[in-house]
């Protein structure tokens, strides 16, 4: 018999993490303790943390909602009942997947085994001109090629400036720029926003303007001169026949995929099933999350083998992150092996 057990969890952010919706200073959370009787000593976490404001589940009664699917558990996933709850889903997923596993290796890659590192890209986080300035410069320092900037806090100008400043000391080649707009930018103005932008050889651009734009988004990806990636888009976008009408409707280059947000691993699998099939590239990032839910998104991101760096550097944000064998070294995230 299994049995399943929440345990919340108060996450604190060493610095207040900037966001174009405002600033994160805690992230609540709730662990799934799973076990069972034939499995003596075996215990299987997993994650489940949904982002205020953002996520499909964020629910007034969510450990009430959490606790009736835990008492319901029986070994086999009800996919169909947590369809539309894609942080519990997730918890459930990596938990029963770390309760079957042997020595934490949810999925078999070269990274689970500590042989292999993910190259991630460096996430700076809105703040003031210089306090974002000197986060490039920290990045830049430790060895990451590929940036990515928050945008739309302290203006569009200031923030050109910041990205002229890399750009007049490193090509393209050297260091890959992205810039993650959260849906700042009216449908108006996006465009020459989006011209101003391609001239600096940005690789892509997160969620322009704001979800639930379709037509609007559909113009900017039919005429854009830079790439542009749906994130905030695909939340709560669960069911399949839904994501074609999007995918179809919109036509992106790029989908940015977060199980904690977009389905968990069965519904980002499936986006990443449509993706492939109409020639839209995707890639891998966490959604702040503790040590325990991103080191699952690694170990399934790494068995992707997507060569484009992920963003999955969330790691260091909190004082009281769970103990973890993950490493940041350079620009790579690795499984240390004890």
């Amino acid at each position: 018999m299994y049995h399943a057990t929440i345990i919340p969890k108060k996450l604190l952010f060493k610095h207040p993490a900037g966001t174009s919706r405002g600033v994160y200073t805690d992230h609540q959370v709730w662990y799934i303790r799973l076990t069972h009787d034939n499995m003596p000593g075996k215990t299987g976490w997993g994650e489940c943390a949904p982002l205020v404001q953002l996520s499909c589940d964020d629910i007034p009664d969510y450990e009430q909602v959490l606790q009736r699917f835990c008492d319901q558990f029986d070994g086999t996933i009800n996919y169909e009942a947590l369809r539309n709850y894609p942080s519990m889903l997730f918890g459930f997923e990596t938990a029963l997947r770390d309760l079957h596993s042997q020595d934490g290796t949810l999925w078999e890659s070269d990274f689970a085994r500590g042989e292999a590192g993910i190259t991630i890209n460096g996430l700076i986080w809105m703040g003031t001109f210089e306090e974002m300035s000197t986060r490039i410069e920290e990045k830049l320092k430790a060895g990451f090629s590929c940036i990515k900037l928050k945008i739309g806090a302290i203006g569009f100008e200031k923030e050109m400036a910041l990205l002229k400043k890399i750009r007049g000391r490193f090509s393209k080649e050297s260091i890959t720029l992205r810039v993650d707009a959260n849906g700042g930018f009216k449908p108006a103005d996006a465009m020459k926003k989006l011209d101003r932008l391609a001239q600096l050889d940005i690789h892509s651009i997160e969620q322009p303007i704001m979800a639930g734009q379709w037509e609007d988004m559909a113009r900017l990806c039919a005429q854009t001169p830079l790439p542009i990636a749906l994130d905030e888009e695909l939340i709560g976008i669960n069911d399949r026949m839904r994501k074609i009408e999007l995918l179809n409707c919109i036509r992106p280059q790029y989908i940015i995929l977060k199980p904690t947000l977009h389905g968990a691993i069965r519904g980002s699998e499936e986006w990443i099933e449509l993706a492939k099939e109409r020639n839209i590239g995707y890639w891998i990032t966490s959604a702040l999350e503790s040590n325990i839910g991103l080191n699952a998104i690694a170990q399934w991101a790494a068995t992707l083998k997507i060569e484009m760096p992920q963003g999955l550097g969330t790691g260091g944000l909190y004082t009281n992150n769970v103990e973890s064998d993950l490493r940041i070294i350079g620009e790579k995230l690795w499984l240390v092996k004890r």
